[in-house]
């Protein structure tokens, strides 16, 4: 379904985006009230693969996560298309099949392929004339001009700050429709990349928990003039304490006895995902 994400991000209030990594954990996301979610890439590779997010995940594997979720939520889905996994051309087929499987954003990155997350140590860019060409690329694939692309620079551990904005100005020369400075490490490397930008494009701050960047709450980012802000990892890293927790006492104890109060039952969890609902439409087709 369209959703008007060009109009959203023309205002000046906060998009506030969770992670999500599956069908599930969206339907719950979208349940708590949120109007957009963030399809993280890293969060695909801990959930669908157990690894770190090193560049091990493919486009089909994010197409396919996305196309799950859009078949079950209505909200907007941006999502982390990495380096657009290779060169121009590949970007092109993302980007029209994240198009086709319902993105509403399409987050591409300036990295060298393998990337890595944008919050490790260790990371390497392409040459700014290069991510331009990919950008170019992406926004000649897309089908409709409703399908947002935004760009994300990685030079700023690299290359210095300064660098990371004059890439960051090329590539809103481009065309690009939202910004996305990764890893800003400072308060005053916020003030000075939102000076900049944002009154141009909407621009995203990404808050991971242990990163570079000082978390900071949703309404502390609008005060920086920032439009969108997504907390990518935390779903799956309130998802592994959840879960090791209860494995844990699971192991010892043999029974989830104890776990119970922090458990949904048979029938919550059926109510969660719409089986009653689902149970009443398959009646009305049969006999």
């Amino acid at each position: 379904m369209p959703h008007d994400m060009r109009a959203r991000l023309a205002r000046s209030e906060i998009v506030l985006a969770p992670g999500v990594y599956d069908a599930f954990s969206a339907l719950i996301a979208e349940q708590a009230g949120f109007e957009a979610l963030y399809l993280s890439g890293a969060s695909i590779a801990y959930t669908r693969l157990g690894r770190s997010d090193v560049g091990l995940t493919t486009y089909t594997e994010v197409a396919d996560t996305l196309a799950r979720i859009t078949e079950r939520v209505a909200l907007p889905v941006i999502v982390d298309a990495d380096t657009g996994f290779g060169n121009a051309l590949n970007v092109m087929r993302t980007v029209r099949g994240l198009e086709r499987a319902g993105a509403a954003v399409i987050q591409l990155e300036d990295q060298t392929f393998p990337k890595r997350c944008g919050h490790l140590d260790g990371k390497s860019v392409v040459p700014a004339a290069e991510m331009v060409g990919k950008l170019k690329a992406a926004l000649d694939a897309r089908d409709s001009d409703q399908t947002l692309i935004l760009a994300r620079t990685d030079a700023l551990a690299v290359e210095g700050l300064d660098a990371a904005l004059e890439r960051a100005e090329r590539y809103l020369e481009a065309g690009v429709d939202a910004l996305f400075i990764e890893a800003l490490r400072s308060p005053e490397q916020m003030r000075a990349a939102c000076s900049r930008f944002a009154g141009r494009a909407p621009l995203l701050a990404n808050m991971v928990e242990g990163g570079k960047t000082p978390v900071q709450s949703a309404a502390e980012l609008q005060q920086y003039g920032f439009r969108i802000a997504i907390f990518p990892g935390g779903t799956a890293r309130a998802v592994a304490h959840t879960l090791r927790g209860y494995y844990a006492s699971l192991h010892a104890h043999g029974t989830t006895a104890p776990w119970r109060e922090q458990m949904l039952d048979f029938q919550q969890l059926n109510e969660l995902i719409g089986t009653p609902e689902l149970i009443r439409q398959g009646n009305t087709y049969s006999e």
